[in-house]
C-alpha cells in the first residue's frame, strides 16, 4: 500500500481542506529509493502548499525499476527517486522516463546534472574524494590520478569494483582518460590496496582512523553522517580523518574538477498524474527542498547558491568536474571490464 504522507494537521493544510476540498484529491504517487526519514518532510510541505497528497513506495532502487517494469502501463508510478546516474541510466535504458518541458528546471538544475533530453534531473549530490588522516596528507597527493603513484603502495581503503560509486567513478575515468588510461589507473589503485576491499564507505573512514590505511575513498556524505552521530566513537573517527576535493588544480591553471554524483528522479512514461509529477519536480529543486534536502542528509544542493548548514556546509566552494552524470550509465560496462581484466577485487 502507498504510504500516505499528506500534511493534513497543519493550519494552512486546514485552510486548503476548507477552501479548497477538490484540490485535496489530487495525488502524486513516488516509487523513491531514498530512505531517509528527513524526505518526509519535503513530502509534508509539498501538499500543504498545494494540495497534492504525495504517496509513496520505498524500496531499493533494482527493486522498484522491476515493479514499474512489470506494472506496465497500468503502473501507478508517477516518479521514480534513485541514487547514482549509473542507476539512472538503466531506467532510461529500460524505456521508464519520459522527457518534460520545465522552464523551471532547466534553469536551476546544472547541465551536467540533468539527462541531456530531460529524461531525468538531480535534486542532490555528494562527491567523491579522498581522505587522509588529519595533517598526514602528502604534498603531492592532489588529484584522483595519484591514487595510482607507487608511492602509495599498500596504503588505500575503499570499497570493492562491484559497489555503483566506484563503478560511476571508474565511468567517468574512462571518459576524461580513455579507456586504456582508465585501465592504467585501474590496475595502479589495485596494486596499492592496503586490504581486501570490504564494508562501506564509513567502514573505509574507520579502517583509515584505526592506521589500517593511509588513504580512504568515500563520498563526503558518510564523512558528514560521522561527524553528525550521536555515537561518540563515529565522532571520533569523522575528527581523526580530512579530506580534499580532488583535480583542483591552481588559480592559475584549474584542474577539471571532483567526481560528483548525484540522487535524481524522472517523470515515468505511464504517469497517471503527469503534471502533478512535473510540479512537485519543480518543488524540489526550489531554494526550500534544496536545503532540506541537503541538511537531512549532508549532502550538496544541486542548485548553486542554496545555503546549507551542518557538517559539510563549510565545504561547498569546489570545482566539480563537469561530466554530465548520464556518462556514468553509458560508461558503466567498460568500467567493470576494466575492474575485472586488472583484477580488481
Amino acid at each position: 500500500m502507498f504510504r500516505n504522507l499528506t500534511a493534513l494537521g497543519t493550519a494552512f493544510a486546514a485552510v486548503l481542506t476548507a477552501a479548497a476540498p477538490a484540490a485535496l484529491a489530487q495525488e502524486v504517487n513516488l516509487y523513491s529509493s531514498r530512505h531517509y526519514d528527513t524526505d518526509l518532510r519535503l513530502y509534508e510541505n509539498f501538499t500543504a502548499a498545494t494540495g497534492i497528497r504525495v504517496n509513496l513506495i520505498e524500496g531499493t532502487g533494482e527493486q522498484l525499476l522491476e515493479r514499474i517494469q512489470t506494472e506496465g502501463e497500468a503502473s501507478p508510478a508517477d516518479l521514480y527517486i534513485t541514487v547514482d546516474g549509473g542507476r539512472l541510466h538503466r531506467a532510461v535504458e529500460a524505456g521508464v522516463f519520459q522527457p518534460i518541458e520545465s522552464a523551471v528546471l532547466e534553469e536551476r538544475v546544472p547541465s551536467n546534472f540533468r539527462h541531456p533530453d530531460n529524461l531525468w534531473f538531480g535534486l542532490s549530490s555528494r562527491a567523491r574524494v579522498i581522505f587522509t588522516r588529519v595533517g598526514e596528507r602528502p604534498d603531492w597527493l592532489n588529484d584522483y590520478e595519484d591514487l595510482a603513484d607507487p608511492r602509495l603502495e599498500g596504503e588505500i581503503c575503499i570499497r570493492s569494483s562491484s559497489n555503483i560509486y566506484n563503478i560511476s567513478l571508474m565511468a567517468e575515468m574512462i571518459e576524461v582518460m580513455g579507456a586504456e588510461g582508465a585501465q592504467d589507473w585501474a590496475e595502479g589503485v589495485n596494486n596499492n590496496l592496503a586490504r581486501q576491499p570490504q564494508g562501506g564507505d564509513r567502514d573505509q573512514l574507520r579502517a583509515l582512523a584505526a592506521d589500517e590505511c593511509s588513504v580512504a575513498v568515500s563520498n563526503t556524505y558518510y564523512w558528514g553522517a560521522l561527524a553528525a552521530s550521536d555515537n561518540p566513537d563515529d565522532v571520533a573517527v569523522a575528527e581523526a580523518v580530512e579530506f580534499f576535493y580532488p583535480n583542483q588544480g591552481t588559480e592559475d591553471e584549474p584542474g577539471r574538477g571532483a567526481h560528483v554524483n548525484i540522487s535524481g528522479a524522472g517523470v515515468t512514461v505511464n504517469a497517471p498524474n503527469r503534471d502533478n509529477a512535473i510540479r512537485f519536480l519543480e518543488y524540489l529543486v526550489s531554494d526550500e527542498a534544496q536545503a532540506i534536502f541537503a541538511d537531512s542528509n549532508n549532502e550538496f544542493p544541486i542548485v548553486p547558491g542554496v545555503e546549507i548548514h551542518g557538517p559539510v556546509a563549510p565545504f561547498t566552494d569546489f570545482r566539480n568536474s563537469g561530466v554530465n552524470v548520464s556518462v556514468y550509465g553509458l560508461n558503466a560496462g567498460e568500467a567493470t571490464d576494466i575492474f575485472d581484466r586488472v583484477g580488481f577485487p
